[in-house]
């Protein structure tokens, strides 16, 4: 993964904050199909010159959006338990897919349909996933997980259930699935089931 770029500061940081929240809201109310330069530089009240200049086309400005998600504080839960911290971050998953629909169905739709916004996702997903593997690591360190549990493939299978229900099937939450989806998870990878060779040389 490269490094992190450092963001601008002053005006520039505040016209891409005006940009960015002018996407956002053209989603919302258009979707994909209907977000344009043209559109998004009239709400952020920026000349549309200043959009084509910075960020080309649509595609380039919802890469950047998602990259925007990216950069920011954001750790995973540390409650003391691997079934608790899956399940948390299930609830999490959860209402953030559910808090703006239609702006979460348009990204995944320019993901689709937008090299730059494939890769941005793809960036977004590598960072989230990093962060959360030390959900695993503490579990393993507490003596809940065998070593050499596969920390993405675990994390895949507790979070995958609700994206299953709300992105593909497109259901109303299940109230229980994050907690069902995390024990079940965490039941399976207390037994093994995520666990891989130790690496040559390591016991």
């Amino acid at each position: 993964m490269p490094p992190p770029q450092r963001r601008p500061g002053g005006r520039t940081a505040r016209i891409r904050r005006q940009v960015l929240d002018a996407v956002l809201a053209e989603l919302a109310e258009r979707g994909y199909d209907g977000l344009t330069v043209e559109a998004v530089a009239a709400r952020a009240g920026v000349h549309r010159a200043t959009v084509y200049r910075r960020w080309g086309d649509v595609g380039g400005l919802l890469a950047d959006v998602l990259d925007a998600a990216g950069d920011d504080a954001w750790q995973p839960p540390d409650t003391g338990s691997l079934q608790a911290d899956l399940a948390a971050l299930n609830r999490e998953i959860r209402d953030a897919l559910t808090a703006q629909p239609p702006i979460v169905a348009a990204l995944i739709a320019a993901s689709f349909r937008s090299e730059q916004a494939e890769h941005a996702q793809r960036r977004l997903w590598e960072d989230r996933y990093a962060r959360c593997e030390r959900v695993v690591t503490r579990a393993v360190q507490r003596g809940e997980l065998p070593p050499h549990t596969n920390a993405r493939r675990l994390l895949i299978a507790a979070t995958a259930p609700v994206y299953h229900q709300l992105v593909l099937l497109r259901t109303p939450p299940d109230p229980d699935l994050p907690e069902q989806a995390a024990r079940t998870a965490a039941i399976a990878a207390a037994a093994g089931a995520f666990t891989e060779p130790p690496p040559d040389g390591d016991t």
